[in-house]
């Protein structure tokens, strides 16, 4: 059944011992992903881990696979290159780059635990088409930090490192 807020996704069950990815709660954007195996990450440690899932998104759909705030929160989990995108032409596993960001503490997951949540959302396929110069607009090229906020603007012709200092 399909109307305009439920679209039909085929699913292959790679480990029909699982549940399938569900939403926790009635208007949830993510449904949650679980992990068939046991992983324990070091601190600054990744891995890939398998979902247990297969997709048949829809043409003109995306599946984006963000962190879980709770985890994030608590035990500095998170998707490696979150959100991590699932093309509609993709049949295989579902599987989810997870990096431990806690400085000091290892996390520890087991078979089944709740890793990360699917956001599927339709995309338009966009026709780059050049031009010699682009419209102006009130933003401009301001980019990084120039509608203010904390600290100042960012030069994007300055390469800065990760801690903020210019390279």
């Amino acid at each position: 059944m399909t109307d305009s807020a439920t679209t039909d996704v085929p699913l292959q069950a790679l480990d029909p011992d699982l549940p399938p990815p569900s939403y926790a709660r009635p208007g949830d954007a993510g449904a949650d992903l679980r992990t068939t195996v046991d992983v324990s990450l070091a601190p600054g440690e990744r891995a890939l881990v398998p979902t247990g899932v297969a997709l048949a998104l829809p043409d003109g759909h995306a599946g984006f696979i963000h962190p879980r705030s709770g985890l994030a929160v608590r035990h500095g989990l998170s998707v490696v290159n979150a959100p991590g995108t699932v093309d509609a032409g993709y049949r295989g596993e579902i599987m989810v780059p997870l990096i431990n960001l806690d400085p000091r503490t290892p996390v520890t997951l087991r078979r089944g635990d709740r890793i990360a949540q699917l956001v599927i959302q339709p995309v338009v396929r966009a026709r780059f088409v050049p031009v010699d110069a682009l419209p102006d607009s009130d933003r401009g090229t301001g980019g990084f930090g120039s509608s203010g906020g904390f600290g100042a603007a960012v030069d994007p012709q300055t390469p800065t490192s990760t801690s903020g200092r210019t390279a």
